[in-house]
């Protein structure tokens, strides 16, 4: 008698702890916050240059060598510069904490620095964790704007664009969200426009940079529309 339910007592417990580590293994597309983000201008002009901006979390998609963003003097304006020297497909983030968006407009001013490897970067959005958002990113080493997915920390290519900005310009990317479509701008012009669902739930905004790409990142400008 004790055998047996010994035996069912066993079983249980492995069945719960199988349980448990389905659950634990599944990705929900859903991002933990503190409030739905409102109409919103970021600059760094209050920061403390060499130290990582108020308000912001940085981390990296995939394996990093180091993660550093410091606010940094650019000829007397402050601004938030991408300073680690990863490599492959290392995606280096500093995103706005705590603040999600569902729809919305947002635009940055960009200056890719430097980058043997790749140059420039862009926004991220609807951003739920370091492997799963949307991203928009210039590279002038390539002369191309691309939209992308990333999920659980792959990389696909949903549209490209030819441009033609130069290293060391500044410029500035828009992009617009509304429900699933997304349009992509440089220098107001539009370049790209799209569809897709795999991030339907509100996430958060923030910065982009691949592998070496030192680069500039400056007023940060969100219109919400989360009704």
């Amino acid at each position: 008698m004790n055998t047996f339910l010994i035996s069912i007592a066993l079983l249980l417990g492995i069945t719960s702890c199988n349980s448990a580590s389905q659950k634990n293994n599944q990705t929900e597309n859903t991002v933990s916050y503190e409030k739905m983000g409102s109409d919103t201008l970021v600059n760094f002009e209050n920061e403390t240059e060499g130290k990582l901006p108020s308000g912001f979390v940085a981390d990296a998609t995939n394996k990093a060598k180091s993660i550093k963003w410091n606010v940094v003097d650019d000829n007397g304006n402050k601004v938030v510069e991408q300073q680690a020297e990863n490599s492959g497909s290392c995606y280096n983030l500093l995103v706005l904490d705590k603040v999600a968006y569902n729809d919305f407009s947002a635009s940055v001013k960009i200056k890719a620095i430097s980058g043997e490897e790749d140059q420039g970067g862009g926004l991220v959005w609807r951003y739920i964790d370091k492997n799963n958002y949307y991203v928009a990113r210039y590279n002038p080493l390539e002369n191309n704007f691309r939209f992308y997915r990333v999920v659980d920390s792959k990389r696909e290519e949903l549209k490209s664009a030819d441009s033609d900005i130069k290293q060391g310009e500044w410029f500035t990317m828009t992009i617009e969200m509304k429900r699933n479509k997304v349009t992509c701008s440089l220098n107001g012009d539009k370049l790209i426009e799209s569809t897709d669902d795999t991030f339907k739930s509100a996430g958060l905004i923030g910065f982009w940079t691949k592998a070496d790409a030192v680069t500039y990142f400056d007023d940060l400008k969100i219109n919400a529309s989360n009704n």
